[in-house]
């Protein structure tokens, strides 16, 4: 069995993160596997949609949240061995461009360690924020998978699509990862299940423990994603976050 931590990013971990390379290495040292980071751009006050898109209430646990590219980009440099995963980064609320520069320069820091895991978010305030159309969320992401592809794959590089567009530019700089880092996308609803089938190549399932524990819906989505056309050949990463 492989055994993932999360690195020090929210509630009294995050006032913490002075630590960080010190954490890592120290994983890495006792045989863990990989190193993760999650994403909370904002925990609003009143929240229309609560955590995980239940009810109207945000984990007090998440108002504090350290940047994750930060944390990966220091957990690449004090390691050699462990895989770097987001479980997940909600990729639509940032400018394609700029995700692809930063997740670039992890990777080739890490040597090809990185893990990107991506998500849509069930913030509608997350949305507000970065000046974006919550309701369109899931196309936007399409749209997204296909900028990072062509950033990471071609040169020079260009794309135009309904919610983005990319003027073509100079793109020599790639990630260590040939020809591009895998696509890992995180799902629970069928709508996502389905975009991880088309469009990805690993499925990041989710677990909170001990608060919720599903084994017979985790199951039941990896049934149905078995059962779906294209569908991904592989579930990297943990299945549950754990926490160091």
């Amino acid at each position: 069995m492989k055994i993932g931590f999360a690195l020090p990013q929210f509630h009294r971990q995050a006032f913490d993160i002075a630590r960080t390379a010190t954490f890592a290495s120290a994983i890495e040292e006792a045989g863990g596997a990989s190193l993760w980071v999650g994403d909370r751009n904002l925990a609003a006050v009143r929240p229309v949609v609560g955590y995980g898109g239940r009810g109207t209430t945000i984990p007090e646990e998440l108002n504090p949240a350290a940047d994750p590219f930060v944390l990966l980009g220091v957990a690449a440099a004090s390691t050699s061995r462990v895989l770097l995963g987001s479980h997940v980064l909600i990729a639509p609320l940032y400018p394609p461009v700029q995700l692809a520069r930063s997740l670039t320069t992890i990777d080739l820091i890490s040597g090809g360690r990185l893990l990107p895991g991506f998500g849509i978010g069930w913030s509608p305030e997350e949305y507000r924020a970065a000046g974006l159309d919550f309701t369109r969320r899931g196309a936007r992401m399409d749209e997204l998978l296909d900028v990072l592809d062509a950033i990471w794959t071609s040169d020079p590089a260009r794309y135009e699509g309904d919610q983005l567009s990319v003027p073509e530019h100079h793109s020599p700089l790639k990630p260590a990862r040939q020809p591009r880092p895998p696509f890992y996308l995180g799902a629970l609803s069928e709508r996502a299940l389905r975009r991880v089938a088309r469009r990805g190549d690993g499925w990041l399932p989710l677990m909170v423990v001990p608060s919720y524990v599903d084994v017979d819906g985790l199951l039941a989505q990896r049934s149905f994603l078995d059962e779906l056309p294209g569908r991904t050949a592989a579930t990297p990463g943990p299945s549950t976050r754990c926490c160091g």
